[in-house]
Order: C-alpha cells, then sequence, then structure tokens
C-alpha cells in the first residue's frame, strides 16, 4: 500500500518541486480523516499543490476565493424561491466536494468562518430544513498569508481546532526555485494521472488503523499535551506565564491518529517516539493560546512545544 502513496506523491511532483513536508502532511491530514491550514506567503504552490493532490487521488476539487464581502451562504449554498413552480429550492455551494481549497480563509469575517464548523467536525450542511451528508472522502485544505495585516480576520479558536495539522510552508530552495523558472518558461508540464481509487483510499486507512501502538509511547503523547496545560507540573515554570490554554482533548484524538499516519508514511508497521515529535508542532501549534506576556516578549507557540517536547521524558 505504501507503494500506492508513493506513486500519488510522484504525479504531485510533475506539478510541484520541492514541499515535500507540505505533501506528507496534506496526505497525514487526508488519510486520517482531518483538515489542514497551510500558512505562507503568495507563490509557494499550496493551490496547485492540492489541484494535483485531487487529481492523483481522482477526487473533486473545489476552490473558494475567501473575502471580507463573502456571506455564509456563498460557500454553503441557500434556499432559492422559485417562482415559476412557488416553492424554494436547494442551491449547493463549492462546500460540496471532496476537497476544498478555502484559499486566504483569514479574509472573511467571523460569520463565514464559523459557517465552516459544522461542516468540518459533522462532515454535514443544514440548509433551512434540511440536513445533507457529504460524500466522503471530505478535506478541507485552508490557507492563510502571514504577511498582510490589513483587511484580514483573526481564526477564532474553535475554527483553529477543527484543522488536524497546521503547516507552515517556506521558501523552496535555490536549486527548486531554478527548475520551476525553467518549468513555466518552458512550459513543461506532465498530465496528472489518478493513481488511487476511492476503494484502495479506504484500504490504505484500514491499514493505517492497524498499525500498532505501544502503551508507553501513548502516555508519551498523553504527557505531551497535558504538559500544555500544566507546564508546572513538569519543571516547565519559564514556560508557565506564556500558555493561557493549553492544547485541547482534539489535539489528543489527533495525535493518536496521525502518528499512525506519520509511521505509515515510513513504511513501519509500528509508532515510535520520533514519530510522535516529527508531527507534534503541526498537532499543535494553533491549538495552544498564549498570553499577552508572550506576545510581548516575541515568544511562539513552536518554542514552548519545543520546550516541552526537549522536558518531557522520551519511553
Amino acid at each position: 500500500m505504501i507503494n500506492k502513496i508513493q506513486k500519488v506523491k510522484d504525479e504531485v511532483a510533475k506539478v510541484v518541486v520541492g514541499q515535500e513536508k507540505m505533501i506528507d502532511s496534506l496526505l497525514i491530514a487526508l488519510l486520517c480523516e482531518g483538515h489542514i491550514l497551510i500558512e505562507g506567503v503568495p507563490g509557494l504552490a499550496k493551490t496547485t499543490t492540492v489541484n494535483a493532490l485531487s487529481k492523483a487521488l481522482g477526487l473533486n476539487f473545489k476552490r473558494a476565493q475567501f473575502t471580507p464581502d463573502l456571506l455564509p451562504s456563498d460557500i454553503l449554498g441557500a434556499e432559492i424561491y422559485d417562482p415559476q413552480n412557488n416553492q424554494f429550492k436547494i442551491k449547493k455551494g463549492p462546500i460540496f466536494t471532496n476537497l476544498l481549497l478555502a484559499d486566504e480563509i483569514n479574509r472573511a469575517p467571523a460569520k463565514v468562518q464559523s459557517a465552516l464548523l459544522e461542516v468540518m467536525q459533522e462532515k454535514q450542511v443544514t440548509l433551512g430544513d434540511t440536513t445533507f451528508k457529504l460524500d466522503p472522502p471530505f478535506f478541507v485544505m485552508a490557507t492563510q498569508n502571514p504577511v498582510e495585516q490589513e483587511g484580514v480576520y483573526q481564526l477564532p479558536e474553535a475554527q483553529l481546532d477543527r484543522f488536524m495539522l497546521k503547516v507552515l510552508v517556506d521558501y523552496n530552495t535555490k536549486s527548486e526555485e531554478l527548475e520551476i523558472a525553467r518549468r513555466i518558461s518552458s512550459a513543461k508540464f506532465e498530465k496528472i494521472n489518478a493513481v488511487l481509487n476511492p476503494t484502495e483510499l479506504e484500504e490504505i486507512k484500514a491499514s493505517i488503523n492497524a498499525i500498532h501502538v505501544d502503551a508507553e509511547v501513548e502516555e508519551y503523547m498523553i504527557e505531551l499535551v497535558n504538559a500544555t496545560r500544566n507546564p508546572k507540573e513538569y519543571g516547565l515554570e519559564s514556560i508557565a506565564e506564556f500558555i493561557q490554554f493549553g492544547a485541547s482533548p482534539r489535539v489528543s484524538i489527533d495525535m493518536f491518529k496521525a502518528v499512525k499516519a506519520m509511521a505509515f508514511m515510513r513504511a513501519k508497521d509500528f509508532v515510535t517516539p520520533i514519530d510522535v515529535a516529527y508531527i507534534a508542532k503541526e498537532l499543535m501549534r494553533h491549538r495552544i493560546v498564549l498570553t499577552y506576556e508572550a506576545e510581548a516578549e516575541g515568544v511562539t507557540t513552536d518554542e514552548i512545544i519545543q520546550k516541552v517536547l526537549e522536558t518531557v521524558a522520551i519511553p
């Protein structure tokens, strides 16, 4: 089954140069039935990657550009009155797809962002008196630009908590950027083929569920999460004043699922503490609420998580 995942990555690599971390994170979130938030400056192939991934998986893909004047109905759909038949009918929005790209999600106001809460958690949409179940798999990839401050809205904690992973995307290396420029200038793009069908995707998910996690590793993951809530119990007095709220219970649930997928991606049938440490920041960086003191001193959640990883005993 791991060969199938490698084939998907090979297909995506036809149009995306580098960015292996982002591609791996996308696959982990998809295989764990989670959602992903990607933060990076414009031009880092975020949209291209998810589009290529949908083609390689043979899934439906839609893109919604989030703007300040966007309404919830623009994403979810709405009941529309049909005067010819003298009745209301449902017009479905772009949310009815397999892979939804919520582009620049922090440009939309809170009421639009909140419209995604039910969809991301329950995998269903309520329009009027009717509730529609979305066809699996359903996967939201949201992007946000960390540079601009005007015209953007900070995502509420409840919204952030719905995302399994938050990935920070950096610039390509010089050699990768040279390859990108050469490909685009010469218009050499290979066609992406669908190499995985929904049945095979479900088989891979079953293989991931069967991966063994030792009891000591399970306890280690819970200790990591608990250390963000009660840092003084772990001798982390130096960061206690910087944490307003620690990681939520969803982190523990998502971590148990994500580390199995991480081990699967590394062609192993068991989870090690290395798998946990590799993905811990992506799981927790957006779910820890910092105090004003932390913001004033420029302390980031990644620094908090790094301190926790260095302090909590590894089994």
